[in-house]
């Protein structure tokens, strides 16, 4: 069992026919929050709340979809979900969850008129409280993922989601991320990179920078509708400043996984949640964030399979 299995419960739902899911992650006793949204095409839901001069205190449950922002509807069902297991802030008449959550674009690959919806969120839930095993590439949030879409989908790659954990003595992060971008992904430890942009009768990958710099003079030939969303979880211990502040470093991951991030056509949002179990420098949890988030990305590209056009990285 990893160690984020004893605060947190991660669920996800697949239509491997549509090709769209969503992924949960739940908290029942609720934990401490923060986001950053850096991408210039984001689809969030409640991300205000989780800003530091606001009153939102806990979390129980992040979404990520999916559909873009039809996707959003999920976490409807993930609320009601919470609310009929006694989970969220107990008002006395009823249990309120704190969900929030965000959505990538995947309509172009599989059927464009099923997206996760209230029952996708509510089946996620439910693969979550039993123990469903976390599986990376085309599952979940994963299951429509591409990157390096900026030279068109029959030049695309098949992304996917990936969860990675990052250790040292007592202290852990993990990140689960849903890999769609408009760019290519680069892995650090092969030195290149591993799945983007392609063209035609070129064996080649990674043309995505050569190809905006070649568009730089007509930005209606970039292929939009993609980005990068998360979770990062901790067992540490930081105020909601300090987690919103972790969101925002831990998209440094991003930053060293996709050429180019966080670009105008991606949402990339990353969550963080905070169990609050032990102490920790925000340094030496910003270092193990960054690593679980790069580290992340590249295991759910390379766990991706084909999807028609879409190459999966073990056949290139």
């Amino acid at each position: 069992m990893e160690e984020y299995q004893e605060f947190f419960r991660i669920g996800q739902y697949t239509d491997a026919e549509a090709m769209t899911g969503c992924t949960v992650i739940l908290c029942e006793d609720g934990v401490t929050g923060g986001v950053s949204v850096r991408g210039g095409s984001p689809n969030t839901r409640d991300t205000d709340a989780l800003k530091s001069e606001n009153n939102r205190k806990f979390v129980h449950g992040v979404t990520l979809s999916g559909g873009s922002a039809f996707g959003l509807a999920a976490n409807a069902g993930v609320v009601d979900f919470l609310e009929e297991n006694k989970i969220g802030r107990d008002m006395g008449i009823t249990f309120v969850p704190n969900v929030v959550g965000a959505s990538l674009f995947d309509l172009r690959i599989g059927r464009s008129d099923v997206r996760p919806n209230y029952q996708a969120g509510r089946k996620a839930c439910e693969a979550a409280f039993d123990k469903q095993l976390f599986q990376a590439g085309n599952y979940g949030a994963g299951t429509g993922c591409s990157v390096g879409t900026i030279n068109g989908a029959k030049n695309a790659m098949k992304g996917g989601i990936g969860l990675h954990t990052m250790r040292h003595g007592n202290l852990w992060v993990t990140a689960v991320i849903a890999v769609n971008a408009v760019g290519d992904v680069f892995d650090e430890e092969l030195g290149r990179i591993i799945a983007g942009a392609r063209k035609a009768g070129d064996a080649k990958i990674g043309f995505s920078e050569e190809l905006f710099l070649e568009y730089y003079q007509n930005e209606e030939a970039l292929f939009d509708g993609n980005t990068v969303i998360g979770c990062v979880m901790t067992n540490a211990t930081f105020p909601k400043a300090k987690m919103n502040k972790l969101a925002d470093i831990s998209h440094n991951g991003i930053a060293r996984a996709i050429r180019p991030s966080h670009t105008t056509y991606d949402g990339d949002t990353l969550f963080v949640l905070g169990a609050n179990q032990i102490e920790a420098s925000f340094e030496a949890v910003s270092i193990l964030a960054v690593e679980a988030v790069r580290q992340a990305i590249v295991k759910g590209t390379k766990a991706a399979e084909t999807y028609q056009d879409y190459l999966g990285y073990q056949d290139i």
